[in-house]
């Protein structure tokens, strides 16, 4: 079948999503989209190039794989795990930690989550229950859609503001306008960013982390791309600076989320730790004593309270396999950093196929006039388009991403995903693109 795709087709099929037409693919979820691609996929036999799902693009690591399949045989699947964690891997995720963030974080405050989405989610409902008078979620957007939409499913309130339009100095203006009015309980970001790829400097961080202690401000710090902002070469080396730029370095106010799925193409596993500043862990709260009946201690409520509500622990087998490639990582068994490196020769080339083809960056600079690196995601857009115009066009040339309007971005566009696209799909991007900068780059 030639492109663009029939149009009657790929209609018929969003209505059989419960869509009533492609132009309300733009407001979909990305799992929905997900969904419609894959069935047109089926109708057509035209294999899409896709970029709508961030999902890992490499092997997992056969040491997690080994790990737990050693521990699946030796009878862990029939008992509950340690809710708090496995000894195993409390003890490497500190060592991780450690070993490239150069934060000391104690074991008691390494606590697995089922993937990060689980530990954003139990965050932002024990930040909600401090304080009375604090109820909503400060979002650094551009950001990852489900993020706020977990906040919604609670009905947590959520702020946003794009960061794009605040670096720098202006940073510290903007947010103390908002942490002043006494509501903001905490505020999320991820470093890199989802979807921009922007990174936070030293001193925006510490502007952060000064403000958040000033103003009782707990900082969640998503870092599901530890180390990967592949612009400084130097990065990956366990116990050797340069480390991750964290918060961690400039308040007690905060969590670091560090995710299994993208460091070590471990998503299907679910794994991910929570790292608490052993400050704010031990922390006690009356409001958290009086709605539980205990000390108020935020890590107790947060593992046994919240946590406990929503599963009763990450996986057994899982807890083994994050221990190994954590451990692994520590003793330089695993180079994660440069396997991961791959994703910006993927990059590189994918955003070079879409300038050419009559499209631009659309989160092009990051702080000092920098160019945003190359990684794991990009933003695109073109002409005046909105990103919602771009992805009802574009999914009739064979090419899925979602819109930057999901991800709370004041600029219009689509966000990238190269960590699926195979060295034989460049050629077929670039032909597709070509066709649709034909057919409307007049």
């Amino acid at each position: 079948m030639s492109f663009p795709l029939n149009k009657q087709l790929v209609d018929q099929t969003c209505i059989d999503f419960g869509l009533r037409n492609a132009k309300e693919l733009g407001a979909a979820s990305i799992r929905q989209l997900v969904g419609v691609v894959k069935d047109i996929e089926r109708a057509t036999s035209e294999e899409f190039v896709h970029m709508e799902l961030g999902e890992p693009g490499l092997p997992a690591e056969m040491i997690g794989i080994q790990a737990e399949n050693e521990a699946l045989l030796s009878g862990c699947g029939s008992h509950y795990p340690i809710i708090t964690g496995i000894p195993e891997v409390k003890h490497w995720g500190s060592e991780f930690v450690r070993a490239f963030m150069g934060l000391d974080i104690p074991q008691e405050c390494i606590v697995p989550t089922v993937g990060s989405m689980q530990a954003a989610f139990a965050l932002n409902m024990t930040m909600m229950q401090l304080d009375k008078e604090r109820d909503t979620v400060l979002f650094l957007d551009p950001c990852f859609p489900v993020q706020k939409q977990q906040c919604k499913v609670i009905g947590v309130r959520v702020e946003a503001m794009d960061v794009a339009d605040y670096r720098g100095e202006a940073l510290a203006v903007e947010l103390e306008r908002r942490f002043q009015s006494g509501r903001i309980a905490a505020m999320l970001f991820s470093n890199p960013n989802n979807p921009s790829w922007m990174c936070m400097t030293e001193r925006e961080l510490e502007i952060i982390g000064q403000l958040a202690t000033r103003y009782n401000v707990l900082v969640i710090e998503d870092l599901a791309y530890m180390n990967m902002d592949f612009r400084d070469a130097e990065r990956g080396t366990p116990y050797e600076p340069p480390y991750q730029p964290t918060v961690g370095r400039y308040t007690n106010n905060c969590v670091h989320m560090i995710s299994c799925s993208k460091m070590f193409s471990y998503a299907g596993q679910r794994g991910a730790i929570v790292a608490m500043n052993p400050y704010l862990a031990h922390r006690k709260f009356a409001s958290l004593a009086e709605r539980y009946g205990n000390d108020g201690e935020f890590l107790r409520n947060f593992v046994y309270i919240i946590l406990y509500s929503l599963s009763s622990g990450v996986a057994h087998s899982v807890q083994y396999a994050m221990a190994a490639m954590f451990r692994a990582a520590c003793q330089g068994k695993i180079d994660y950093v440069a396997n991961t490196r791959e994703y910006a020769r993927r990059a590189k080339i994918v955003k070079e196929i879409m300038v050419k083809n009559g499209f631009h960056i659309v989160y092009d600079e990051d702080a000092d006039g920098q160019s945003v690196g190359d990684g794991f995601f990009f933003t695109f857009g073109y002409k005046d388009w909105t990103g919602e115009k771009m992805v009802n066009k574009l999914i009739y040339y064979g090419i899925s991403a979602i819109s930057l309007a999901s991800t709370g971005a004041q600029r219009e566009g689509m966000r990238g995903c190269v960590s699926c696209i195979r060295e034989d799909q460049y050629e077929q991007l670039d032909q597709r693109l070509a066709l649709f900068n034909r057919d409307f780059g007049g």
